[in-house]
């Protein structure tokens, strides 16, 4: 490794990092620049991590690796911990999706917030996301990833609730906020066990140490580490603030869906599995919970007439199809990252289309108020319907290949485990192609359903350009990633690899899973095609619930929020009765002996004189009596 390379380090974070700082602190003035510089500081980044990349590919795989340490952060007693960045072959695939989707992202956003008065704050908070972020996945330790982690949920709270004036924006930041305090208690926990039993907080020292550390020990690391991710990666049962989160602006819900913020539960799933590796209790909750969050999130998904809350839980969905793959272990990490990544083209390019549709719309996203919009918005359409087609994932568009990679794992799993995963990815797999083709039918076709005076339009170039962008790597991220085996050689050094042995031909696993989606289409075109309710029918309990978000709300109100209300008012009245009361009885007897010995003090020298003289003569008598 070069000097210049580990210096360059340091820049990725630190960019963005400086965008944020400037435009905050000099306010007003920056204005007409902030967003500006804020993203051409995104911009530089990319590019430092696009050269550290170009520099990676020319050195063989022990040499990769790149670790700069800028100081000792904290130093006390036995406990040292290092601002300490490293960048190697799974790191170095976040960074270059964070700074690449994230600078898209800023290039859209320079339209979409043209008019909005506080566009300088609004790119500032957008900058410290991104650094943050780049701050997580570079984190050459596990206090230092907490540092980054926790600066992505006070990132998402600003964001999510930055049009606080409305009363629904502020309360989905605090609920997205306290949702995912509680994931990071999982988080703190898990630092304290990694203390307590290796005596170091770095990464490459802790995954080193797993092979003889105790089962139990390692199972119980993974679980809290696993709760971290749920809450961050909006997996069951800490993923209800992930829908709510579409109250900030639509750019917020591209960065956060589809570059950073869910994402990370994924990263540290993996950057962390030789953990899981050595707890097999840990990894199988793993798959369970995204098995159950895979199909959870495409069920929702079918019901939503929001058009942002629609998307939402279709990351909910594919970002469990993520973690199942993560719970496969060396078989499934590869996978788990190159969905991770084209992920991050189609769903970014979806919200950003979703955001242009808002845009042509006076805002409205109620897919039941639109209709026809294919010919008044066409590169929208056109960029739309790809990202589209790779999330149901139609060959060879880059869905098809990530996504049935996981399915293929998901059926070479072996034992009961094979047939049971298989047939959630599948069924999952037929569920998305459902509501993406509802999704597009309510939004692009029928009979246009607009209010009145409603007159549809594209938006300005600085909005379509990401997203054609966006829509390239929608189609070729997927044969870039997989075909060849080039990716998972890239990456095997750092996640190893496993082989999967296929209870049926791969060919075959295709077929089945293309005639489902195929199924989920035809029924989604016939229920859809023709005409669209205006007001939400009824429908079947299921679909109730699935309006309801499966009652997610309703299950967190019943299972932590009573119970914890009424614990606290518990604590509340032991504390009154018990510690108050307590103090108080003390208080009071203070007080009482103090009146009592008030009474001796009376002002009038002869009782003083008198008291005297009794004392006086007390002791004189005592004194004869012990002489005698």
């Amino acid at each position: 490794m070069s000097n210049t390379s580990i210096q360059l380090l340091a820049l990725v974070p630190g960019l963005p990092a400086l965008g944020a700082g400037v435009t905050l602190l000099a306010g007003r003035r920056s204005d007409r620049w902030g967003h500006l510089f804020s993203t051409a500081t995104v911009a530089a980044s990319f590019l430092l991590t696009a050269t550290l990349f170009w520099r990676m590919l020319h050195r063989t795989q022990e040499d990769r690796p790149i670790t700069s340490n800028l100081y000792t952060w904290i130093l006390v007693d036995r406990l040292s911990v290092d601002f300490s960045l490293r960048l190697d072959q799974l790191s170095v695939c976040f960074a270059l999706l964070i700074t690449g989707v994230g600078l898209l992202i800023h290039i859209y956003s320079i339209g979409y917030m043209a008019e909005d008065p506080e566009r300088r704050r609004f790119f500032s908070y957008l900058n410290l996301f991104v650094a943050a972020m780049l701050v997580l996945v570079l984190a050459d330790n596990y206090v230092l990833m907490y540092a980054g982690w926790e600066g992505v949920g006070l990132a998402s709270y600003l964001l999510i609730g930055f049009w606080q004036y409305k009363r629904s924006a502020a309360t989905a930041a605090k609920k997205a906020f306290v949702v995912n305090r509680v994931g990071d208690m999982g988080f703190v926990v898990a630092l304290m066990i990694i203390f307590a039993n290796f005596g170091s907080f770095r990464v490459s020292d802790v995954l080193t140490e797993t092979a003889t550390a105790p089962e139990s020990t390692l199972t119980a690391l993974g679980l809290m580490l696993l709760l971290a991710a749920c809450a961050k990666s909006a997996q069951v049962p800490l993923q209800s603030w992930l829908g709510d989160a579409m109250e900030g602006p639509t750019p917020v819900s591209a960065l956060i869906h589809a570059a950073t913020m869910v994402t990370a539960g994924v990263y540290l799933i993996v950057r962390s599995g030789a953990i899981f590796d050595h707890a097999p209790t840990a990894q199988t909750v793993v798959l369970i919970v995204g098995a159950v969050t895979l199909l959870f999130g495409a069920i929702i998904g079918c019901a939503k007439d929001d058009i942002k809350k629609a998307l939402a839980a279709s990351t909910m969905s594919q970002i469990g199809y993520m973690v199942l793959a993560a719970g496969l272990g060396p078989a499934g990490y590869i996978f788990a990252i190159a969905h991770l990544l084209a992920h991050g083209f189609f769903k970014a390019g979806l919200f950003l289309g979703s955001g242009a549709v808002m845009h042509a719309m006076n805002d409205e996203t109620d897919m039941r108020r639109y209709g026809g919009l294919r010919k008044k918005l066409p590169i929208t359409f056109a960029t739309f319907g790809l990202a589209y087609l790779a999330i149901i994932g139609i060959p060879p568009l880059a869905g098809f290949f990530t996504k049935d990679h996981i399915i293929e794992a998901a059926f070479g799993a072996g034992g009961i485990r094979g047939p049971v995963l298989g047939v959630v990815t599948v069924l999952g797999a037929g569920l998305t192609a459902f509501y993406m083709t509802r999704v597009m039918l309510m939004t692009f076709y029928g009979q246009p359903r607009w209010p009145e005076g409603s007159h549809p339009h594209e938006a300005p170039a600085s909005m379509t350009a990401p997203m054609i962008v966006l829509a390239f790597g929608s189609v070729a991220s997927g044969a870039l990633l997989m075909v060849g085996g080039r990716f998972a050689h890239w990456l095997s050094p750092v996640t190893g690899e496993t082989h999967h042995h296929l209870p049926v031909p791969v060919w075959l696993i295709s077929l089945g899973v293309l005639a489902v989606v195929a199924l989920g289409i035809a029924v989604a075109w016939r229920m859809y095609r023709a005409s669209v309710p205006r007001t939400a029918p009824q429908g079947s309990p299921l679909a109730r619930a699935a309006r309801a978000d499966l009652y997610g709300d309703r299950f967190n109100e019943a299972a932590l929020m009573r119970p914890g209300q009424v614990l606290t008012a518990a604590l509340r009245t032991v504390e009154d009765r018990g510690f108050t009361g307590a103090e108080r009885g003390v208080a009071l007897g203070v007080g009482g002996g103090s009146q009592l010995l008030r009474r001796a003090q009376n002002g009038y020298v002869r009782s003083y004189a008198l008291t005297i003289l009794s004392g006086a003569v007390l002791v004189v008598a005592v004194t004869l009596a012990v002489a005698l």
